[in-house]
């Protein structure tokens, strides 16, 4: 599959009417010929975008230098002292308020006692950010990062907002479609479709 196939598939999905929201841009894959009854074949994926779409609300767990940082970088720093206090409704409350979360790395073993039972099963567990290091880089990523879990043959992924470049839309197609494939153990003889669409638009066949 080229690119330019892809980008043009997204051009006719950009073509809607205005609405008065701001459009998602979500891409749809069947599967074929996958037991996804079988928990070894279904997919579980963290794919990093090219292009950033959307501001997830980030909180890290840090202090000193990197809570700074991670401040300037525009992301909410929670206190490592609430970890001592969390009971069970904070820390649901807390895990509810944040889309993804980064950590001190020598506070991860501390969260893991005090989250842990909670962002696990959520894949919310922080991304640790090693001592002395810039977390800018690594809350700027996270922001490019989505997640796959397919249980079903057939899933979504979010990979943009109408007002995109085309262009911009694609490589994140690409992206998730590459990272699908490589997982699968026929690769793309186990992809039966791929279509696009906006939140309220048609859906545009890829392939």
């Amino acid at each position: 599959m080229e690119a330019a196939d892809i980008e043009e598939a997204v051009k006719k999905a950009l073509v809607s009417r205005a609405r008065n929201f701001v459009e998602s841009v979500d891409l749809c894959i069947n599967l074929k010929n996958v037991d996804l009854k079988q928990p070894k074949n279904r997919l579980n994926l963290e794919v990093t975008l090219p292009n950033s779409f959307r501001e997830p609300k980030i909180g890290v767990f840090a202090s000193g230098e990197i809570a700074l940082k991670a401040k300037e970088a525009g992301a909410d720093v929670i206190d490592p002292e609430e970890l001592k206090r969390m009971d069970k409704k904070r820390a649901r409350a807390l895990v509810n308020r944040y889309d993804v979360f980064a950590a001190d790395a020598s506070l991860m073993p501390q969260i893991g006692r005090s989250l842990g039972t909670i962002l696990g099963p959520r894949g919310k567990m922080p991304v640790p950010i090693p001592p002395g290091t810039d977390p800018t880089p690594i809350l700027q990523r996270l922001k490019r990062i989505v997640n796959i879990k397919a249980k079903t043959a057939t899933f979504w992924v979010n990979i943009g907002r109408k007002g995109m470049d085309p262009g911009a839309i694609a490589e994140n197609a690409m992206a998730v479609i590459k990272a699908v494939e490589s997982h699968l153990e026929r690769g793309w003889q186990n992809i039966a479709s791929i279509y696009l669409k906006t939140t309220m638009g048609h859906a545009v066949r890829v392939i």
